[in-house]
């Protein structure tokens, strides 16, 4: 092994061109599954980069598929190919498996509480709406999805519902919305009768590894964050960042893509310069004393955004 292969200086090639983008730690990582230079090199350097241990791991992975295929490494070639990840062949709308397709781009998507929200939205023109009911009530939600696939009829509003896929399906509403760990609790039988119930499915993701156990599932839309600090719920990652979303973005083109997590009218033209084709937002509407108002610069200002 020469010493421009050796994995330590590797690693401090991939943190010198990338550092400006991403940022830098002390961080090392846990631990290696492979001995080759390249992955521990990348390996150590997406730690050093901020990266949580899986997400550093599926990039060493990645980087060393990426140096593989082209025949050399280069430092400033950040993985970005879905293959060098082992996902499934893209465009993801033309898989066996694929959920039913969306708007690629879906515009100002509002995260709302209850029906009245979701139907309040609705009239004011936001083209997305997610109804997120928390309850354990099995009768309340059924009620409160149902209500919320009335109050969207006719306004065009496309509706997702949070967590609730019985509801859903039953409701036929558009869309349903898991996290994570929703999304692992599913049977492979639960999984294929959302899909052949036409359900459009998004799915959360908080980094690299999440995005690949998503894009298993071929759904309809990959939501990414918290982009930015959020109170909202307590989070198991660090805030991603612009920078991170725009690379996550790229790795995801072909899908349709939400940016979410402690966006407002402030961070949106940042949000969507990544590429972005939606973002998210729950307190800068339920939140602001006049949120007609509220959606419809934020719509405007997304409108503008995507067009770019």
């Amino acid at each position: 092994m020469s010493n421009t292969t050796a994995p330590q200086n590797i690693a401090q090639a991939i943190v010198a061109a990338h550092a400006p983008r991403f940022g830098e730690t002390a961080q090392a990582p846990a631990s290696f599954s492979s001995d080759d230079a390249v992955y521990r090199g990348a390996k150590t350097a997406c730690a050093a980069l901020g990266f949580i241990e899986v997400d550093a791991e599926c990039l060493a992975r990645a980087w060393r598929a990426q140096t593989q295929r082209t025949g050399s490494f280069d430092a400033h070639a950040w993985p970005e190919l879905p293959a060098d990840f082992g996902m499934l062949p893209f465009p993801p709308t033309e898989r066996r498996n694929a959920f039913p397709p969306c708007p690629q781009k879906l515009g100002l998507y509002a995260v709302l509480p209850d029906a009245a929200w979701v139907g309040r939205m609705a009239r004011a023109g936001v083209p997305t709406v997610q109804l997120r009911f928390k309850s354990d009530d099995t009768e309340a939600i059924a009620r409160e999805v149902h209500a919320a696939v009335e109050a969207v009829r006719d306004t065009g509003a496309l509706l997702f519902i949070n967590d609730h896929w019985r509801a859903a399906i039953a409701a036929k509403a558009y869309g349903l919305h898991l996290g994570q760990e929703d999304l692992d609790a599913l049977t492979p039988q639960e999984l294929q009768t959302i899909r052949a119930s036409g359900l459009r499915l998004g799915v959360s993701t908080h980094g690299y590894a999440e995005m690949l156990r998503a894009d298993a599932v071929s759904p309809s839309y990959i939501a990414m964050g918290a982009v930015y600090p959020t109170t909202l719920k307590q989070m198991a990652t660090a805030p991603q960042g612009a920078a991170r979303l725009g690379a996550y973005a790229h790795l995801l083109r072909g899908y349709s893509q939400v940016g979410i997590g402690g966006i407002d009218e402030a961070r949106l033209p940042e949000v969507l310069a990544t590429g972005v084709g939606s973002v998210a937002v729950v307190r800068a509407l339920v939140a602001d004393p006049e949120p007609e108002a509220a959606a419809a610069r934020l719509m405007a200002a997304v409108e503008a955004g995507t067009r770019q």
